[in-house]
């Protein structure tokens, strides 16, 4: 038997086309998107066709399509079918009907020609077509594996031959897409998010298997296939794929019809070279897998929209029309550049349109944007706001090719750039931007690239030009480029061949710039960082910078052993503290890209603990807080970085920072950072006066300090900030003196009537201030294809737009008017009337289909969530009797605060006919989950859960007229082994509603008021009785005392009441929010009162209804023992405070020789059923969060002995019995 397969197999050794023959064959190509589960909507498309080959010219053959038929599926298999789509079967047919050349020898497939015009989406579909004749076959073994070219790239295969009882051989090929060393994929958008090996261990997103399956019989020549079949299998989710999973199949069959000797050649009209056979991408800018618009004539289109969306979103932002910008964003990415200069033309004259305009263009990221740019910049006609604004989004959206990057050099030399610091300083920033990504996507990266900056950067170092200098290492840093490694080391101390002093702040900056060097020369930063930090003479900030730059390296164990053996001698505890906290950090990571560096830091962590171990929060430190799910492939971390120094009580620099983990990548979220220069130097190592403890004495002791501001040396900024997304600084700015200096100058009370910002804006307000201000921005748009079977590109899409907008129309009096200086305004009453909006919208959309400029078909998922805060007031501001007055009008209409709604689809679209595409919700409006166990195929189908909660709640004030509504519907139909994917697939809806409610009276407005400043709380007639009462039994007791003491100690009723008044504190504040009608005002009156002294301190709030027949008061006493360390609350609130109480006391205690202890103590007397349930709640969740920060636990509950009917005296717990005491020990 194993002899016959030998002989089969040499017979079959090669698989051959007769020259002289026309081979006929039936095609037949399908695609289908869903979760394959019979009741969940899918899409899909179906091409069958016939396919002639006949000889050229040796070695070549053409490849001739008639017959073609193109289907779309859109709804539930089983319940709906392929529907016809005729038009785009005439497009297509006319473009394959014509002949294909390509090569063919020993079962290969060679270059491939195509008539002039066609393009390249068609070419692969021919590519899908000849991708059963690229197989390899061998005489003398049964299992083998190759690597070879296919439609997927260079890959590896496996091949299985057996035979079958006809003689025919039946190979099985698999294609490794896992094991390719030029796989046919694209990956765009994701420059600045860095790859992460150890998360794709722990699953994948994205898997794909492909498998081929052919029947072979020989011939006289050969071996010539009879029947050949492929399935290829795409899982993908945005979590991990081991959770559930959108799919995708893809199916194609090649059946054989005949064969007849070749008529006479046919004449060939000219043809193009398109390559091989490894599928080729196609670089249209205007195909967006969300949309599919005519893109014909796109001009008047893109002003038509822009013109739409400015008007639109004026009063609001206008949810319906935000889908729109990227509708113009697809235009204006097939818009030459002779268009953009007409579009700018048109639009710019209007300024709603222009800024529109400016907001939008930023998208053409290719030549175009950057030449419209420059023609901007040369004519001088932006204002400086909006050149560094569409620059920096235009720079950071561009695709970084060698030839765009060649382009965006020439903004380092136009003279318009350097005329605003923020215009210049935001080209030479994004320009490093710019070159890191586009080394992310070429190795090596020539170093041409950053040669501009570093030619900067030395320049700079040769005028000792502070400013300059910083700003060429920050872009140095962006641009992470090794080859400036050589430039950096000349600001370095310590390092450097040649050093210079410097200041501090220019040498930070210079270690810093290493940040993402780390990551491509990790062992020269590494030897950098090291050599800095052993230098025990230079700064300790530097020292710091360069341990976290080090560690970015992710050092190997015998790097941190070796640090660990010099911190263990460090005699900077500001050095020390820091790294030991930073390790520590890192000890308890569980991302994944400190999988294995955690392990290192630990056991240095274990070295260092007994030594530093316990140094306290005055010195440097490093806290970090991560999370990472191995369900969903995704997590967070955040890090706080607080730089101390011996001198300063305030830090030298204070950064935070956070990461986000998806699928495989870490993208680094918004960093800031702020460095206290002069004021550190203002304040020194301490202040004189300040005790800590958050008194009105150290206030005083701080401001004293503050307003000697102008002590500060001229050359150093008072404060500096910096600002990154994705790792790459795109702001810096200096607070200096003189602008301090102005800002004070301009905002004095003492300022005349002279022209001024401050006395300018004030006139506008008087005559009334109108402002609006909009800006749409695409904040996220990756991309990845990857070739099919079928020649299709299957496309993984997420688009994230938002459109923020704010309108503001004021009017302002001022009575009596400021005359002579603006001082006045402090003794006036000024009356404010405005109205406007702030808010957005967000739309997401995530993809996964086909593709191409002819048709879609996949699954979409769309979110929409939008926030909109409309108001409508007039004010009235009295600082003299800091009073101030707020109207708002009744509530009339249901007002949406906040919205999101979102949904899965099944979504079918084709050029051809626009107005049938079609989006199916992939779950049907109704499910029954009791449905009956359904068969697809082979395999039983169990139903899915349904789940469908429907929730509403609703907290309204009959007093006010109004109400607020949270309501909400979920619709999911999962599988158990679905998590935690079928949470997100489904129906949402989400809501906050102000919405309007019978009031008891008609409200006209709602009136609020705020008294800052002395004033005292009514007294009510029950305080008056209980006074009346003490008094009395006071004056019982002396009885026994002489007549004319008693006459004096007599009082008459008026001094009763004069003395309650004089003893009665005075408020702090007092808020009033009133339904005002044409009867007496319903609503709430609050006051606060605060009483300090030398050994505790007093705060009341008392909170009262107002209007008629109303008792409803809520009576609040805190106090604070200094000297005791405890703190005392008692609540009372109902009826004149009489219907419910609680009390607690906390106290804490710390002798020597025990770990500290907190003692709590709370007692309700009587409280609503729904706080005792909540107090439960909150006690099962306290030993959790004790053991969660270190503290041990004693837990003791103590039988009610009684329930105090009558108010506690304020400031008196002796009467109080513990309803469960808790003892916590650190």
């Amino acid at each position: 038997m194993r002899g016959l397969m030998l002989c089969c197999l040499v017979a079959l050794a090669d698989l051959t086309l007769d020259p002289k023959k026309t081979y006929e064959y039936k095609y037949v190509g399908l695609a289908n998107f869903g979760r394959g589960m019979p009741n969940l909507a899918e899409s899909g498309v179906r091409l069958t066709c016939k396919v002639k080959i006949f000889s050229a010219s040796a070695p070549a053959f053409m490849l001739q399509v008639s017959d073609l038929a193109f289907e779309e599926f859109n709804g539930f298999p089983g319940k709906s079918a392929f529907s016809p789509a005729p038009k785009l079967t005439a497009r297509l047919s006319a473009q394959l009907a014509k002949p294909f050349m390509f090569e063919f020898a020993g079962g290969h497939v060679g270059n491939i020609q195509a008539p002039v015009g066609t393009s390249e989406a068609i070419v692969n579909i021919v590519r899908g077509i000849l991708g059963f004749f690229q197989i390899t076959l061998k005489t003398t073994q049964r299992v083998y594996t190759v690597e070879e070219l296919g439609l997927h790239g260079l890959c590896q295969s496996n091949y299985a031959v057996e035979e079958n009882a006809a003689k025919e051989m039946i190979v099985t090929q698999i294609v490794d897409l896992n094991n390719c060393r030029e796989k046919a994929e694209l990956a765009t958008g994701m420059a600045t998010a860095v790859l992460d090996q150890v998360a794709a261990e722990k699953g994948e997103s994205i898997v794909s298997t492909v498998k081929y399956i052919y029947t072979l019989k020989g011939t006289a020549t050969g071996g010539l296939i009879t029947k050949a079949q492929a399935l290829e299998q795409q899982h993908f989710s945005p979590f991990n794929v081991k959770g559930g999973s959108f799919k995708m199949q893809a199916t194609k069959e090649l059946l054989f019809l005949g064969v007849t000797d070749t008529a006479a050649a046919l004449t060939l009209g000219p043809m193009e070279p398109k390559g091989n056979i490894v599928y080729k991408f196609v670089k249209n800018q205007g195909d967006l897998p969300i949309m599919m618009q005519n893109l014909d004539r796109p001009i008047p289109r893109i002003v038509e929209l822009i013109t739409h969306l400015a008007q639109a979103n004026i009063y609001k932002i206008d949810s319906t029309t935000t889908e729109d910008v990227l509708k113009v964003y697809q235009l204006l990415r097939v818009v030459p550049l002779e268009g953009l200069d007409a579009l700018w033309k048109q639009l710019s004259g209007n300024a709603e349109h222009r800024q529109w305009f400016l907001n939008l263009v930023v998208e053409v990221n290719d030549a175009r944007v950057l030449q419209f740019l420059e023609a901007r910049f040369k004519a001088g006609d932006l204002g400086h706001t909006e050149a560094w604004q569409t620059l920096l989004l235009a720079f950071n959206h561009l695709q970084a090719t060698p030839e765009l990057v060649q382009m965006a050099k020439e903004f380092l030399t136009i003279p318009f750039s350097k005329s605003d610091p923020f215009v210049w300083h935001t080209v030479v920033l994004a320009y490093g931007s710019l070159v890191y990504k586009h080394c992310n996507y070429n190795t090596p990266c020539p170093a041409i690239a950053v040669q501009p900056l570093v030619d900067m950067a030395l320049d700079s170092l040769t005028r000792l030009n502070e400013e300059d200098m910083v700003l060429a290492l920050k872009a140095l840093g962006n641009a992470g480029h090794p080859a400036s490694i050589k430039t950096i080391l000349r600001f370095l101390p310590g390092v450097a061949a040649n050093p210079v002093v410097l200041p501090v702040h220019v040498q930070s900056a210079a270690v810093q710039s290493l940040r993402l060097v780390a990551a491509r020369d990790p062992h020269a930063v590494q030897d950098i960082g090291m050599s800095l930090f052993l230098q025990r003479d230079i700064p300790a900030e530097l020292r710091i910078q360069a341990f976290m730059v080090l560690f970015q390296t992710k050092p190997p164990m015998a790097l941190v052993s070796m640090l660990t053996a010099h911190l263990m001698e460090e005699k900077d505890l500001h050095v020390a503290s820091f790294a030991y906290s930073y390790m520590k950090s890192m000890a308890r990571s569980s991302t994944p890209d400190n999988h294995y560096f955690s392990t290192t830091c630990n056991v240095a962590v274990k070295i260092l603990a007994p030594k530093f171990g316990r140094l306290s929060f005055r010195y440097s430190k490093a806290i970090s807080m991560d999370w990472f799910s191995d369900d969903f492939l995704m997590g967070m971390s955040t890090e706080l970085l607080m730089l101390q120094s011996q001198s300063n009580i305030l830090p030298t620099e204070v950064t935070m920072k956070g990461k986000y983990f998806f699928i495989g990548r870490i993208l680094q979220l918004l960093e800031f950072g702020i460095r206290p220069e002069g004021i550190k130097e203002l304040f020194g190592a301490s202040i004189p006066g300040f005790k800590g403890d958050l008194s009105l004495n150290d206030l005083q002791a701080l401001l004293k300090v503050i307003q000697g501001w102008e002590k500060v040396p001229n050359d150093k900024p008072l404060l500096s900030f910096f600002a990154r997304a994705s790792g790459q600084e795109w702001f810096f700015a200096d607070l200096k003196k003189d602008m301090v200096k102005n800002l004070i100058k301009t905002f004095s009370p003492s300022a005349g009537k002279d022209p001024s910002p401050l006395s300018g804006m004030i006139d506008s307000l008087k005559k009334g201030l109108s402002w609006h201000w909009t800006k749409p921005f695409l904040i996220v748009e990756t991309r990845y294809f990857q070739a099919t079977t079928l020649g299709l590109p299957i496309e993984i899409s997420k688009y994230y737009e938002t459109v923020n907008g704010i309108t503001a129309n004021v009017k302002a009096a001022v009575n009596p008017p400021a005359v002579e200086h603006l001082g006045q305004l402090l003794t006036s009453e000024i009356s404010i009337e405005t109205d406007g909006f702030i808010g957005f919208t967000k739309d997401f959309w995530l993809f996964h289909g086909i593709n191409t400029e002819l048709f879609q078909c996949g699954t979409e998922l769309k979110s929409k969530s939008s926030m909109t805060l409309p108001w409508k007031f007039s004010a009235k501001v009295n600082l003299r009797d800091k009073k101030f007055e707020l109207d708002f009008p009744s509530c009339k209409e249901p007002v949406e605060l906040i919205s999101l709604k979102a949904n899965v689809f099944a979504v079918s679209r084709n050029i051809e006919e626009l107005a049938l595409a079609k989006m199916t919700p992939m779950m049907p409006l109704a499910m029954d989950s009791n449905d009956e166990i359904l068969r697809s195929g082979p395999t039983i189908v169990v139903p899915p859960q349904v789940w469908h909660p429907i929730p509403k709640v609703c907290a309204e004030s009959r007093v006010y007229g109004l109400g607020v509504c949270v309501e909400s519907e979920l619709q999911r139909a999962y599988y158990r082994e679905e998590y935690p994917l079928y949470y997100f697939l489904g129906y949402t809806q989400f809501a906050v509603n102000i919405v309007p409610v019978q009031p008891v009276k008609p409200v006209e407005k709602i009136h609020l008021e705020v008294n800052v400043g002395p004033s005292r709380h009514p007294i009510s007639a029950r305080e008056l009785l209980q006074t009346l009462r003490r008094l009395s039994k006071e004056a019982m007791k002396t009885l026994g005392s002489s007549s004319s003491s008693r006459e004096n100690d007599q009082q008459t009723p008026r001094d009763i009441v004069t003395e309650i008044l004089q003893t009665s504190p005075e408020a702090v504040f007092n808020v009033r929010v009133l339904a005002i009608s044409s009867a007496k005002p319903d609503g709430y009156d609050a006051a606060f009162y605060y009483t300090p002294d030398a050994q505790l301190e007093n705060v009341q709030l008392i909170v009262s209804q107002t209007g008629e027949e109303a008792n409803w008061k809520l009576c609040t006493d805190a106090v604070l023992l200094k000297n005791q360390a405890q703190a005392k609350a008692h609540v009372r609130w109902g009826a004149e405070c009489q219907s419910y109480a609680m009390s607690m006391k906390v106290s804490k205690a710390h002798l020597p020789g025990s770990r500290p202890t907190l003692k709590a103590k709370l007692h309700w007397a009587r409280v609503p059923e729904y706080l005792e349930e909540m107090g439960r709640r909150v006690d099962r969740y306290i030993p959790g969060m004790a053991l969660l920060l270190a503290f041990t636990e004693e837990h003791h509950y103590t039988v009610y002995r009684q329930a105090i009917p009558l108010p506690f005296p304020m400031a008196d717990f002796q009467d109080a019995e513990a309803g469960n005491t808790t003892l916590y020990h650190a």
